[in-house]
């Protein structure tokens, strides 16, 4: 099955108030087993333009991470972030097929 991927970058204007978030969104992850591949790691952007905070988490299956987002225990903690931060948010599906080199047919 193919990993899906949340993919976030934003910025925080309330770092204590999204504090609050990160502790009520813990819940959802852990049910749907997300796993965190990159949390505000520092970065340097090499073309085009992104905000200071970005994020990586990886799901199981694209349905898990779909689930995950429209779950009422996510929505309930996102509610907590709306107002303090600004967050583009993608959901991808991620790639299982040939990679270079690969001498797969």
């Amino acid at each position: 099955m193919t990993k899906a991927y949340w993919i976030a970058n934003g910025e925080i204007a309330d770092a204590e108030q999204y504090k609050k978030y990160v502790e009520a969104n813990a819940e959802a992850f852990a049910a749907f087993g997300a796993r965190f591949l990159v949390r505000g790691g520092a970065g340097d952007v090499q073309e085009g333009s992104f905000k200071s905070r970005t994020v990586v988490i990886e799901f199981d299956s694209y349905e898990q991470a779909l689930a995950c987002y429209n779950s009422p225990t996510y929505q309930k903690a996102r509610a907590l972030r709306l107002d303090v931060s600004t967050i583009n948010l993608i959901i991808v599906r991620g790639y299982d097929g040939p990679q270079p080199g690969d001498r797969r047919s």
